[in-house]
């Protein structure tokens, strides 16, 4: 078995160095996972990659547009079925993956895990003692979450799984994953405490806790942090941490504790 990296040129703030898109082959048989971006020279690369050996399926963890439009195009002139977990902007899967399913490979299988939080639709898979994360974990960076619940909850899940090596969707692969996993638990746990900390020192507003929690982050990253504020304090609602009004929540929203009885 024999796994490669073909890295999309698509580098940025959020992609890192670009996405990930791997090849997994084993026995003449060959899968891509995360096709990427649409870059015709991509395309290009990912085919000249692949050579002589047989494809079998184009795999994608998520719909996000650097890992998944690629996918149809690709699948077309392999001649294989696009597997995802549901449609989404320029991605038609024409097999749906659940959790656990597994797609062969050869004589090796992927078996999918779902583990929302990054997307609603994300799934990592796993391949013996390697976990291929997309963005639900990625390399040298946090990540974007949409609903901090259920990322937190992923992370749990992927923890359990006791695999030995992460492969992310952007950055290098990471050997320790039980430790970069906990870490990334640990960060979580930790950022939620500090938006609690900041709203318990007078941050009254969603833009207060920005300032507080996210001081030193650039101004082009601004908009991601506040987008981060906002997913965690809607999960920190939930959880009885923190009250706001109901309608939209943005920058202005007014936030309090609630105190304990």
């Amino acid at each position: 078995m024999i796994v490669e990296n073909v890295l999309a040129p698509n580098p940025g703030i959020y992609t890192g160095p670009g996405t990930n898109t791997y090849l997994v082959a084993d026995r003449g048989e060959i899968a891509v996972l995360d096709a990427g971006p649409t870059i015709d020279r991509h395309l290009l690369a990912i085919v000249e990659a692949i050579g002589d050996r047989q494809p079998v399926a184009v795999i994608a963890t998520h719909t996000h547009a650097d890992h998944a439009p690629l996918s149809n195009p690709l699948a077309l002139r392999l001649g294989v079925p696009v597997h995802g977990y549901q449609p989404g902007p320029a991605f038609e899967p024409d097999l749906r993956v659940r959790d656990g399913q597994e797609i062969a490979v050869g004589g090796v299988a992927l078996e999918a895990v779902y583990t929302p939080g990054h997307a609603s639709d994300h799934l990592c898979f796993r391949l013996g003692g390697r976990l291929f994360t997309g963005d639900h974990i990625m390399g040298g960076s946090t990540v974007v979450m949409e609903d901090a619940a259920a990322y937190l909850e992923s992370l749990y899940r992927v923890q359990a799984l006791g695999v030995d090596r992460l492969e992310p969707g952007h950055g290098a692969p990471m050997d320790d994953a039980g430790r970069v996993i906990a870490d990334y638990i640990d960060h979580r746990l930790a950022r939620e405490r500090e938006i609690i900390d900041a709203v318990g020192a007078g941050a009254t507003t969603i833009d207060a806790v920005v300032d507080a929690v996210y001081s030193l982050v650039p101004p082009d990253l601004r908009e991601a942090a506040t987008h981060q504020v906002i997913v965690q304090m809607i999960k920190l609602k939930a959880d009885g941490e923190v009250r706001f009004s109901a309608g939209a929540v943005g920058p202005s929203t007014m936030v309090e504790l609630i105190a304990e009885s």
